[in-house]
C-alpha cells in the first residue's frame, strides 16, 4: 500500500515523474496527461459529492474509488508483464462498468423523457455533473490517444465510455428525474 511520510521529494523538478514501474518520463507524457486527467476527474467527482445525498452520493462515492484504480492502471504501462509479475499491477476490471450500467438502467428508468438536448444546469449538482461528464469525456480522448501509441487495458476506455453516460444520467436525476432539466430550443436567440 501507499505510505506517504513526506509530501514533497525534490525528483520532479527538472520535469519528469515516475510511472507505476519505476520508469522516468517527462511530466507531459500522454501516460501522464492520461492519468493527470482522471485525476481532475477524480476532484470534479468530489465536488459534485458536495452537493449530492443518499444514494448518489454513496454512488460518487465508488466512481472517485474506482478513478483511483484507474489512475493506478494508467500510470503502469508493464500490461504485458502483468502474468508473470509477483504482484500484478491493480487494473480495471469490467465489473466496475457493469455495476454502472446497473445504475445508467436504473436511474434511466425514472427520467422523463427527453424531447431536446439538455443544457447543463438546473439543480448545483446536475450542473456539476455535467462539468464531470465533460471532464470524463476529455480523459477518454487522453487515454484513447495513448490507446493509440502505447498498450493498455482495454477496460479502461470501457469504463471513462461509460462513466459519462452515468453523468449525463445522474445530472438528470439530480433535476427531480428530468422534469427540471434546462432544454435547449434550438435558434431561441436568434
Amino acid at each position: 500500500m501507499v505510505v506517504l511520510s513526506k509530501i514533497y521529494t525534490r525528483t520532479g523538478d527538472g520535469g519528469e515523474t515516475a510511472l507505476g514501474n519505476g520508469t522516468r518520463v517527462p511530466k507531459h507524457d500522454l501516460r501522464v496527461e492520461a492519468y493527470g486527467t482522471v485525476d481532475e476527474l477524480n476532484a470534479t467527482f468530489g465536488v459534485a459529492r458536495l452537493h449530492a445525498v443518499g444514494e448518489l452520493a454513496e454512488q460518487i462515492g465508488l466512481i472517485q474509488n474506482d478513478l483511483f484504480d484507474l489512475g493506478a492502471d494508467l500510470c503502469n504501462p508493464d500490461i504485458e508483464k502483468d502474468l508473470e509479475a509477483e504482484y500484478p499491477p491493480l487494473r480495471m476490471m469490467p465489473s466496475q462498468t457493469d455495476r454502472l450500467e446497473v445504475e445508467i438502467d436504473d436511474m434511466n428508468a425514472r427520467l422523463e423523457t427527453l424531447r431536446s438536448f439538455v443544457l447543463p444546469g438546473g439543480s448545483a449538482l446536475a450542473a456539476q455533473l455535467h462539468i464531470c461528464r465533460t471532464v470524463a469525456r476529455r480523459a477518454e480522448r487522453r487515454v484513447q490517444e495513448l490507446a493509440s501509441s502505447e498498450l493498455i487495458n482495454q477496460a479502461a476506455i470501457v469504463y471513462l465510455n461509460r462513466l459519462s453516460d452515468w453523468c449525463f444520467c445522474a445530472a438528470r436525476t439530480a433535476n427531480d428525474d428530468g422534469r427540471a432539466d434546462v432544454l435547449w430550443t434550438p435558434g431561441a436567440n436568434r
